[in-house]
């Protein structure tokens, strides 16, 4: 081949116009010489590449048949067009790889001879070297991003570089790992994901393998594991001998080229590790400085043979002075009571060469306290001293704080009522070490280490002093109270907290407590005892009902009489609810009661009812008392109530005489107002038995009749059916009702026996929609007492005066937030001087043994029970009794 390329060479030279050699001239058989026809076919093959060529099938093949389809544009034509020319032909080899030619063409009588010489390792050296110039130009510009991009973008720019690169050279994926302090870690990978979960995986396969060459899976077992089913390719950086930065990449499609990886490799790592270093440098430095400037601290340097120190800059700008210090200007900054100490530090540095540990006051904006620590280094020339200066004035004013504390309390030790001591643990046993010097004012003792203070306690609190000792090595710390004898032989009571330290090891060491005088607190704690216990006999015999609950109803407390009524026991009560023994409208009425209780007006009084268990309705009279916390809430209730069932059935039964007794007074016109139906009835009757006897019998007359006869039995009916409606109890609950109801009742029993006695009844307006609270049979028997008190009046009246038109008026109007009923009459009012004493309970004006004189006491306090009141005036012709009840809400 070398003879070949020589001739080729020779060849090369020679202008185009010598390319036709002589037609007698035969080349010597060198390279690869084809003869051939006018047609271009294959006569022969000559020179020692005839061999590797591969032979088509055919005989009389043509020269196109043994070259690459690509050099077919080369042999366009005849043979005879291809002089001239350099001829650049591929040829197809036996072994299926590809010969590189270039020769010429030469006429030989009537055929021709193509001499072509092998140029395969002259195109590889100018592919190999067209190859290193890409990847030089890669490598540059790849180094050139990773250099020229932000911080910030680093991780994202590396990751755009290395898609770039698994691209170059043909790979499924890439993926670039760092050390770190904990291994090795994915910093940038390519879009494809990584057969791998994590990172720690592959530390142990790394730190194994060598660097600086291309190392592939087949080579490694350990690598193999990682990507079974692709070609896995490792390339190693290393810095300082040690891999830095590995770079792994698949071959997925079998055409990766990673010749160039190291290259390529370290032209991505050196800049990234760069980059990375720098940034831990400067966020290292930006640490320390932040922590410098939070300590106020920073180094300082001083060359012992220069007249100036070197400061920190932060530290000289906290300083406000120069970061390169004169020594005079470094001894003005110091205290006046630490410069002296200060400059026999430095000299000694100079002389001894020792080193310095120095707490001095620099006054610069403001005092402050610096520990200054510093080493010498070096000899000759180049000694210096190098230290560190730290702002330690926390630290001195805690400990100006912690000895003024401890001043503080020595002397409140020493002046207080407190003994502080110390225990020894020796043995098993606590041994008396220290006592304050406080022990002498407390018990009269002189503190010394032979005192045992077991030899103090009261006889009967021995125990108490033993438990108290097992407890404190048990639980290590115990709190008891006890007796001690001082020395004057008075027992003291004294509160002891102790606490018991250990070891390393848990072993107890010693336990330190206090003693306290409680014996005033005690003493007053036990007359407290006996109070309270006083007043809970008190409480618990008091025949009252006492009890606490919140404003819910929920009980807190009760005491027996309370428990007795409620029929259960005392410790039965807290939590249950009070208003589960009252109705609804009552439960209402109460808790809208303690609704209106203020801080300023905490008390409030009601009678309430109740339906106690197996019992009729009991009426309590209860007080109660709020007690509110700072914001004005009602926090809980006290009440303290008594039995007012028996006065108040007492009252109803009065009620009821009353009733009764007006029902008496009202026989005579009650007799005639049933005679009267009575007498119609039987002239109704006689009349229809003549008819019947006479035989002249009419059915329009009987029926006439028996409708008289029905209609006077109804009228009879109505009045013994309130006669027996309003001699009945009054219901125990009150009910809103319409007071004109009372007044209609009250006529149908009065009407017929007042038009009987000759005396007029005026009603006015009828009055609806202003309903009150009450008992409307109450309200009647009040109206039915004053219009019968009217018609006595009037007819005595009239025996004095015939002439006289007797008239009783009964009225209702609405009034503002009420309603008013009025009774008067003309019977010339009643005497003012006893207007006053009319309503007072057994006062009558009657003759002796008429009347009761409770009938205007009763109806005051029925009126009063409403929540209206009941009074009287004279009026123009005679007296006017004037009801006012207030409007209820029917909602």
């Amino acid at each position: 081949m070398s003879g070949g390329h020589g001739l080729f060479d020779r060849w090369r030279g020679r202008p185009a116009a010598a390319v036709a050699a002589p037609q007698a001239s035969v080349p010597a058989a060198v390279g690869l010489q084809l003869w051939l026809d006018d047609k271009g076919r294959v006569l022969r093959l000559g020179g020692p590449l005839r061999s590797a060529l591969a032979l088509p099938a055919q005989s009389a093949a043509r020269v196109q048949d043994y070259v690459q389809a690509h050099s077919l544009l080369v042999l366009e034509g005849e043979p005879a067009d291809w002089q001239a020319q350099p001829l650049d032909l591929d040829f197809r080899t036996a072994n299926g790889s590809t010969l590189h030619t270039r020769g010429w063409l030469l006429a030989q009588g009537e055929d021709w001879l193509l001499q072509l010489f092998d140029v395969g390792d002259l195109l590889q050296q100018r592919q190999q070297g067209q190859d290193a110039r890409r990847q030089q130009q890669l490598a540059r510009q790849v180094g050139a991003a990773l250099r020229d991009c932000s911080l910030e973008r680093l991780p994202r720019v590396a990751a755009e570089q290395l898609q770039r690169l698994a691209w170059h050279w043909r790979m499924g994926w890439a993926a670039l790992l760092l050390r770190t302090p904990g291994g090795w870690q994915t910093f940038a990978r390519d879009a494809s994901s990584v057969p791998w979960a994590d990172d720690a995986r592959l530390s142990a396969v790394l730190d194994r393998l060598p660097s600086g060459r291309v190392l592939c899976s087949a080579e490694f077992p350990a690598l193999q594991v990682l990507c079974p089913t692709h070609a896995l390719y490792v390339v190693g950086h290393a810095q300082q001998h040690q891999a830095q930065a590995w770079l792994l990449c698949a071959d997925e499609g079998g055409q990766a080229r990673p010749e160039a990886a190291p290259l390529l490799l370290d032209a991505m790592a050196e800049p990234l590790l760069a980059r990375l270093a720098g940034d831990r440098l400067q966020a290292s430095q930006q640490r320390l400085d932040n922590v410098q400037g939070l300590l106020g601290a920073g180094w300082w340097e001083w060359s012992l043979h220069e007249p100036y120190l070197h400061l920190a800059p932060g530290l000289a700008a906290s300083f406000g002075v120069s970061a390169q210090l004169a020594l005079p200007a470094w001894w003005a900054l110091l205290h006046p009571a630490d410069r002296e100490a200060a400059q026999l530090a430095f000299e000694a540095l100079q002389r001894e060469g020792c080193s310095l540990q120095l707490c001095v006051r620099l006054q610069a904006a403001s005092l402050r306290w610096y520990r200054i620590c510093g080493d010498v280094h070096g000899q000759g020339q180049q000694r210096r001293l190098q230290g560190f200066m730290l702002d330690i004035s926390d630290i001195k004013a805690q400990e100006q704080q912690a000895r003024a504390a401890h001043a503080r309390l020595d002397n409140l030790i020493a002046s207080s009522p407190a003994v502080i001591y110390i225990q020894r643990y020796d043995a098993g046993a606590l041994q008396a070490e220290f006592f304050s010097a406080s022990l002498q004012p407390l018990l009269g003792w002189t503190p010394a280490a032979d005192l045992q203070p077991a030899h103090w306690v009261h006889p009967d609190d021995q125990a108490l002093w033993l438990q108290r000792t097992r407890d404190l090595l048990r639980e290590g710390q115990v709190r008891s109270r006890y007796r001690l004898r001082d020395a004057q032989g008075i027992y003291h009571w004294v509160l002891d907290e102790a606490r018991l330290l250990r070891d390393d090891l848990g072993l107890p060491v010693e336990a330190v407590g206090i003693w306290l005088d409680v014996t005033e607190a005690t003493l007053a704690a036990e007359r407290v005892r006996e109070s309270e216990e006083r007043y809970r006999v008190l409480v618990e015999d008091s025949p009252a009902m006492i009890c606490r609950y919140r404003p819910d109803l929920t009980v807190l407390f009760g005491n027996r009489p309370l428990a007795d009524y409620l029929e259960c026991r005392p410790d039965q009560l807290p939590g249950s609810d009070l208003g589960q023994w009252m109705s609804p409208a009552q439960r209402e009425a109460f808790s809208q009661r303690l609704a209106g209780l203020t801080p300023q007006q905490p008390v409030s009084s009601a009678e309430i009812c109740l339906e106690l268990p197996g019992r009729e309705h009991a009426w309590w009279v209860w007080s109660d008392r709020g007690l509110f916390d700072e914001q004005g809430r009602l926090l809980e209730v006290q009440a303290v109530g008594r039995d007012n069932t028996a006065l108040r059935r007492s009252q109803q039964q009065l009620l009821q005489s009353a009733k009764m007794a007006t029902l008496g007074e009202m026989a005579t016109g009650l007799a005639h107002e049933i005679n009267q139906p009575l007498n119609v009835m039987r002239m109704a009757v006689v009349n229809a038995l003549k008819r019947l006897e006479n035989g002249d019998v009419q059915v329009e007359y009987l029926q006439d009749k028996l409708r008289r006869i029905d209609a006077q039995v109804l009228r009879a009916s109505k009045v013994v059916d309130h006669m027996r409606v309003f001699g009945r109890r009054s219901e125990v609950e009150q009910q809103l009702f319409e007071p004109w109801q009372a007044v209609e009742g009250a006529v149908s029993l009065l009407a017929d026996g007042l038009a009987g006695k000759g005396v007029a009844l005026n009603l006015g307006p009828a009055l609806s929609g202003c309903p009150v609270r009450g008992h409307a049979d109450q309200l009647e028997q009040v109206l039915i007492n004053l219009v019968v008190n009217a018609r006595d009046a009037l007819l005595g009246r009239r025996e004095a005066d015939p002439q006289l038109r007797p008239w009783i008026a009964v009225e209702a109007e609405p009034v503002a937030d009420g309603v008013r009923l009025q009774v008067r009459d003309n019977a010339g009012g009643i005497d003012p001087r006893l207007l006053e004493r009319i309503f007072e309970p057994f006062f009558t004006t009657k003759p002796s043994g008429v009347g009761t004189g409770l009938g205007l006491s009763v109806s005051g306090g029925i009126i009063e029970g409403m929540g209206g009141l009941l009074s009287a005036h004279n009026g123009a012709e005679g007296a006017c009794f004037v009801i006012e009840l207030p409007v209820q809400s029917i909602s």
